[in-house]
């Protein structure tokens, strides 16, 4: 085992992730600098972190340009729009360290219909499903799909935010999602999938192409209201560890899901080194693959990231260079995890006046002071900062707000104690993150 320390990463994004990713990375020993692109305000202020404002995350070679000019040992991409942009490619050719898999495994994401394909051929659990471009041969299918009992998914086979499924109860509510589907997009390639019934789990991997290792379990909750209500957005809330799913299990896991994948993938000549992301449906039967992403969820990263208990640094650049075996423990490879502190994290994701399908921006927030003063970690993700310090809602998701304890409830309560301080006009959030057992009705 060899100890490789980046001392200098560069972050491309500006979300809440990216801002958790630079509080955990610039607290680790031997880290000089963090820069992040575009980065934002409160990003900024973390200790030894620095932005670059004006580089746009989808232009390659202003990526590279500024990975040369900051010599960057690093560079981590957060967003999943960069890696289908072909940033992670064009870095690579330059001959400079990324975490980010390449544009076409991360077709493994941007894709629905080809993450359906490759979990078939590697033998990965996963609902039936068909791919479609003609609404005409989609209802059908979607039709006899609904015969079954189980209800039917409509998904965007592109990126969609976290946002592009629509779950449907009835053969008329799946032609009205393919239909809007194809009217939005008529080139495009509408997936229909059986339902699954279940609590989820996500389930995040650091790959270097061949190795595999976890970070804690995780779950995440799409819906905006409480109780699963209301229409899919990125993500309202995350916590962990999961008390139906203990991370004992992550091995298991690993070769039942991202460890196929990573096969299938290297088979094909398209290694996949990065976060690859494996969102499970706890089904009756076990398990089954829900979707892959091909980067750190978010709001997952703000509530894992807490729970590390070792650096994470090394790891990125391990797995960026193919190199996992030479940084990690023998016991660190047979567990397939990295370890973890004692204890729970719960995150509650504030949003937007109007989020998800028209938020609202310019409100004035007030009590993030107050949120830290309760000991819980503040995580910006669409916010602003005035010349005059005043702090303005400027994006769809808000703020991620972590609370830590010994126990979920614990965690829980401290998360909610610490949002229960922040206020903004028409602010959203949900009250029963990390509550059971509503979690074990959600479907999709």
């Amino acid at each position: 085992m060899t100890s490789m320390t980046p001392t200098r990463i560069l972050i491309v994004g500006a979300g809440g992730r990216e801002h958790a990713l630079a509080w955990k990375l610039a607290s680790e020993p031997g880290s000089n600098e963090i820069i992040v692109a575009p980065g934002s305000d409160a990003i900024a202020a973390e200790a030894r972190v620095r932005c670059v404002a004006g580089i746009d995350p989808l232009d390659p070679g202003a990526v590279v340009a500024l990975a040369r000019r900051e010599a960057a040992e690093l560079v981590v991409i957060g967003p999943e729009a960069p890696l289908s942009a072909g940033v992670t490619d064009a870095l690579r050719d330059a001959g400079i360290a990324v975490f980010g898999p390449s544009r076409a495994a991360a077709r493994i994401e941007s894709s629905k219909s080809f993450c359906h394909e490759i979990a078939l051929a590697a033998g990965v659990p996963m609902a039936r499903a068909g791919s479609f471009d003609d609404p005409i041969l989609a209802r059908p299918f979607a039709a006899e799909i609904a015969a079954t009992g189980h209800g039917v998914v409509v998904k965007a086979d592109g990126l969609a935010a976290g946002k592009g499924v629509t779950v449907c109860d009835s053969v008329a509510e799946a032609d009205a999602a393919i239909d809007g589907l194809m009217a939005t997009d008529p080139s495009g390639i509408v997936v229909i999938e059986e339902r699954l019934s279940g609590a989820e789990a996500s389930l995040i991997a650091i790959c270097d192409g061949r190795e595999a290792v976890a970070l804690p379990l995780s779950r995440d909750h799409k819906r905006l209201g409480d109780g699963d209500s209301g229409p899919n957005t990125g993500g309202m809330g995350a916590f962990s560890p999961l008390p139906d799913l203990p991370d004992g299990e992550i091995s298991s896991l690993l070769a039942t899901f991202q460890r196929p994948i990573l096969a299938e993938l290297a088979r094909r000549g398209t290694p996949f080194r990065g976060a690859l992301y494996a969102g499970l449906m706890l089904t009756p039967r076990g398990p089954v693959l829900l979707e892959c992403n091909a980067r750190f969820g978010d709001p997952e990263t703000q509530a894992i990231l807490p729970r590390l208990a070792m650096a994470l640094g090394p790891v990125l650049l391990a797995a960026a260079r193919g190199e996992l075996r030479a940084v990690l423990p023998a016991s660190v490879l047979a567990e397939g995890r990295l370890p973890d502190l004692p204890g729970a994290t719960v995150a509650v994701v504030l949003a937007a006046a109007g989020y998800p399908a028209r938020p609202r921006t310019g409100d004035q927030i007030s009590g993030l002071h107050e949120a830290a003063a309760r000991g819980a970690l503040v995580f910006h993700a669409g916010t602003s900062i005035d010349p005059g310090g005043i702090v303005r809602t400027a994006g769809g998701r808000v703020l991620s707000v972590v609370g830590r304890g010994a126990d979920l409830a614990t965690a829980r309560e401290a998360a909610m104690a610490a949002a229960a301080q922040i206020h903004a006009a028409g602010l959203q959030s949900r009250h029963d993150i990390a509550l059971q057992p509503m979690t074990a009705g959600a479907s999709r």
